[in-house]
C-alpha cells in the first residue's frame, strides 16, 4: 500500500524519530509538529555530529524539510497509518 510521507509524519506526532540531515548530522527526538514542506519541530533531542564523536542534548529544535536526507519512524506509527482508512487530504 502506498503511504504519503505527510500522513506518516502526522501520525508520528509525539513519537520518537530519527532524522538524518544532508550534512550527516542526526537528530533523535520526539516529533512535536510538521508542516506540508516537511519542516519539523522536535523536543528532547539528542544531536550527533556527522562523525558520531560529539553529542548534544537540546530541549527543542526546528529542522527545515529541505535539509532532511531521511527519517526513521517507529513501526507502530507505520502500523497506525496503515490501519487508517484512506481519505482525501484537506488542508
Amino acid at each position: 500500500s502506498k503511504m504519503l510521507p505527510l500522513s506518516l509524519l502526522r501520525a508520528g506526532k509525539d513519537n520518537p524519530m530519527l532524522v538524518e540531515l544532508k550534512n550527516g548530522e542526526t537528530y533523535n527526538g520526539i516529533l512535536v509538529n510538521c508542516d506540508v514542506w516537511m519542516n519539523l519541530s522536535l523536543r528532547d533531542v539528542v544531536c550527533t555530529s556527522r562523525d558520531g564523536d560529539k553529542f548534544w542534548k537540546i530541549p527543542e529544535c526546528y529542522i527545515r524539510g529541505n535539509n532532511i536526507k531521511y527519517l526513521r519512524v517507529p513501526d507502530e506509527v507505520i502500523d497506525k497509518v496503515q490501519d487508517e482508512p484512506v481519505r482525501k487530504e484537506k488542508d
